[in-house]
């Protein structure tokens, strides 16, 4: 299986909003429950989707996921469920830390196993515990991780 990174395009966006929606309800499910979900087409405006680089994840010519960044936060990471644990994740987030610097910083909620096992194994460390309202849909409670990456300058 060959992952191609490339940038976004308009036509990619009924897919993002595909992968999203089914990678957020497995995140949901596993932290703050899966009655906080809201869609990409509810949410990618209000967190800012766009104000970042944004980048997918080919497969056989198909987006199989897709990452936003910004060169100090990884503000976005989502893969297809058929595609977990596959290489998809682990490679959007080596372009992102290539393309942003090695010093970058992510939020990730409490109970999502499989997301802060891909940032460990890839350099990032959990730095500080936050407890909060869910990003995006501040009716629920949240509580999270920052993790940050640090060059060996």
């Amino acid at each position: 299986m060959t992952v191609t990174i490339r940038p976004y395009q308009a036509a990619d966006w009924a897919r993002l909003c595909e992968i999203h929606d089914a990678a957020r309800l497995d995140e949901l499910g596993q932290t703050v429950g899966k009655d906080a979900f809201l869609t990409l087409e509810q949410t990618a405006e209000n967190e800012g989707l766009f104000d970042n680089q944004l980048f997918v994840a080919d497969v056989d010519q198909r987006v199989q996921g897709f990452v936003a960044y910004s060169e100090e936060e990884l503000a976005w990471l989502y893969v297809d469920p058929p595609f977990y644990r596959r290489g998809v994740g682990r490679a959007l987030l080596q372009h992102a830390v290539a393309q942003a610097g090695p010093d970058m910083m992510i939020e990730v909620l409490e109970g999502n196993a499989p997301a802060l096992g891909l940032y460990h194994s890839e350099g990032f460390r959990v730095t500080e515990r936050i407890e909060g309202k869910l990003a995006g849909n501040e009716s629920h409670a949240a509580v999270g991780f920052v993790l940050k990456r640090v060059s060996e300058r």
